[in-house]
């Protein structure tokens, strides 16, 4: 049975949490308790500014994906940015994160955005294994401020 893809509610605070928290945790980064609310004030807005999605099954979240839409210079349309994206380790393989991000790439065509994009760390080549899939990787390399 497939998984019902939803968008983040009010009531599934403590399960994203701790989704979110192992998303966090495989990229061995933490945030402040001061963070995790605000960035589920941002999903659960009635008009979101960074949108959240889940994978429910049974009752369970197995799942997230984060995006949010902006404008960009080269295009006359907004595009749209998938920051997150967590499966359960339990349920990698299984489908979930393909029909997360397809549930994007729905949510981004239905906002006349149809240009999605993410990134992710070289290491993680079993989420690369899906992306190289579903998507096209770029020759665009990543820089921050020093």
């Amino acid at each position: 049975m497939s998984p019902t893809i939803r968008p983040v509610r009010p009531e599934d605070r403590t399960r994203w949490q701790d989704l979110w928290t192992g998303y966090l945790d495989y990229y061995e980064t933490s945030l402040p308790a001061e963070q995790f609310e605000l960035q589920f004030a941002r999903l659960t807005a009635p008009d979101p500014s960074i949108h959240g999605l889940v994978a429910e099954q049974d009752g369970e979240l197995l799942g997230l994906v984060h995006f949010l839409f902006h404008a960009h210079g080269w295009k006359a349309r907004d595009v749209c940015y998938l920051q997150d994206l967590y499966t359960v380790p339990a349920q990698r393989g299984t489908g979930i994160g393909r029909a997360l991000i397809k549930a994007v790439y729905v949510a981004a065509d239905a906002r006349g955005a149809p240009d999605v994009y993410w990134l992710t760390q070289t290491f993680n080549t079993p989420a690369r294994q899906l992306y190289d899939r579903i998507g096209t990787a770029t020759p665009f390399m990543v820089y921050r401020r020093a």
